[in-house]
This record gives structure tokens, sequence and C-alpha cells, in this order.
């Protein structure tokens, strides 16, 4: 196609959204809405997804050995965990810190009953690791191999905890895909309402196009253009908006709602539209392109 085409076609494309601007504003208005209201899930999911990753990280799974190991046998069951793909960090805890924490938690009010173990640590055979997995859904098959290493005596997790953050997160795979598909459909639709106006209005010109042998291309692509353009702009307007209130509305949570400041963990502003910028205005115009394109194709027949 000659770049004078290509000129011609942006032209037309932006004459079209001017002779139909109140179907291409509702059409502008209604991928901007959808992409809003994408952008907010996004961010519930986002941050959601964040918090759960960090909660499946701190979901330790405790690994106890054979009553009279060896600190050799101990480091080289430590070598077999370390070399496991799945595990993000693991923590050796020895008699002596398990028996001061349990101290702690147990008698921290009571010394004269510590007093009375004098030097025995009733936990002399208690040593063992924490494990921290990278996606607790590996939970299982990483207890599996564990437990027949040699020298494990006992191995506890958290199957509940485990599976219920597993389960969390495939449900909120379920549900965003839901509501991108529904969202995506009503600004297709909007789209098509909008092209195909234009379609109608230029009907007599387009055809007189065709008899004086332009070809179907040259005039599908004003209409594809414009299609784009509106998806372009519909796309940018709310990740003006989100960009603007993103801190705002964190700090807002943070101050108002205290006291799930050690449950939510948020992403920083910086993360999150990364990733939403680029998928926002891929949307925005291939919800353009695909709605200009099945309507062009629908009705431009000429």
């Amino acid at each position: 196609m000659k770049f004078s085409s290509i000129v011609y076609s942006i032209k037309q494309g932006f004459k079209n959204i001017h002779r139909n601007r109140m179907f291409s504003l509702a059409s502008i208005g209604t991928i901007a809405t959808c992409l809003f209201l994408f952008g907010i899930f996004y961010f519930i999911l986002a941050n959601f997804r964040y918090t759960v990753k960090i909660e499946e990280k701190s979901v330790g799974i405790s690994i106890f050995f054979d009553d009279g190991a060896t600190q050799e046998q101990i480091d080289a069951i430590g070598e077999q965990i370390k070399a496991r793909p799945e595990v993000a960090t693991m923590e050796y805890i020895s008699a002596e810190q398990a028996w001061e924490k349990y101290k702690q938690d147990t008698f921290a009010n009571e010394q004269e009953l510590v007093d009375t173990f004098q030097d025995d640590n009733p936990l002399a055979d208690s040593a063992s690791y924490v494990v921290y997995l990278d996606n607790v859904s590996q939970q299982p098959e990483f207890v599996e191999y564990v437990q027949h290493i040699d020298g494990v005596r006992k191995v506890n997790n958290s199957d509940k905890l485990a599976k219920g953050l597993s389960d969390f997160n495939i449900l909120l795979g379920y549900g965003s895909a839901a509501i991108i598909i529904l969202l995506l459909a009503v600004a297709i639709f909007l789209i098509s309402t909008t092209i195909t106006m234009g379609i109608s209005v230029r009907k007599e010109e387009i055809s007189i196009m065709k008899l004086i042998g332009a070809t179907d291309y040259f005039v599908r692509s004003p209409f594809i253009v414009e299609g784009i353009i509106i998806g372009l702009i519909g796309a940018m307007i709310p990740l003006f908006i989100l960009y603007l209130i993103y801190n705002q509305a964190i700090t807002y949570i943070g101050q108002k709602f205290s006291i799930l400041s050690n449950i939510l963990h948020f992403l920083n502003i910086n993360h999150v539209f990364g990733t939403l910028i680029p998928i926002s205005l891929a949307m925005g115009v291939g919800i353009g392109l695909i709605g200009s394109i099945i309507t062009v194709r629908k009705h431009l027949r000429v």
C-alpha cells in the first residue's frame, strides 16, 4: 500500500469519527469504561495474587531428622533439599534455638518453671529445616520426595492451607477470564455499531469509488483505521485516570483499614503499570481492529 494511501486512510478514519461523533464518543466511552473496569479488576487481581504469593512463601514445611542424626547427616539432607527447584528459601533451626523459642512462647512469664529444666534440653532431638516453596501447589510432590530421604523422621506441612491458597488462585483466574470476555464483547459490539453507521452514511460515496476502480482494501482501510483510533483513544483515557488514582487508593486503604496492613500487600505503581499499559493498549487496539474488520466484512459489500 502506497504512503499516500496510508495517509488517506488515516485522514478518512478521523473524518469518519468526526462525521459520526456521537456514536464515536459512545464507542470511546464504552471502551474507556470497559478498560477502566478492567484496570480496577486488574489492580484487585494483581494485588490479591501478590498477597497470595507472599502468603504461599510464608507456609513453611518443617523437616525433622532421625534421633541421633549427626551434623554431617543433617547437612547432607539440607543439600538434597536445596537442590530441589521448587525451594525458595530454607532455614535450619537447631535444638537449642527450638528450645529457646519454645520457652519464649510457652513460659514467657514463668521463669521458675524454666529453671527446673536447668541445663537439660527437652527438645534435644528437635532440630529441623523449615522450607518455603515458590509455589504452594508444589507442596504434595515436595513432601513426598522429602519423606523418602534417608535420615528424615517426620515432615510437618499445612495441607489444608496449601490447598486453600492454590484453589483461590485458580478461582481468581477463572473469574478474571469471565469478566474480561464480557467486557470485550460489549466493547466490540459498540465499535461495530459505530462503524456500521459510518458505512451507511458513506454508502453512495463508496459505490462511486468502486465504480472508478478503487480496490476493496482501499475502501475498507479507513474504517479499520477508524476502529483502531477509537480503540486507542478509549484505552489511553482510563490508563491516565487509573495512574492518577492508584497510589491514592492504596494509601487510603492502608490508612482506613490499618487492621488489614499485615494481611494485604500492594504492588508498587511501576510494577503494576509496566504490565497494565501494554495490555490495555493492545486490548484497545485489538477491540477496535476486530470490531471494524467484522463490521466491514459484514456490511461493506458494494
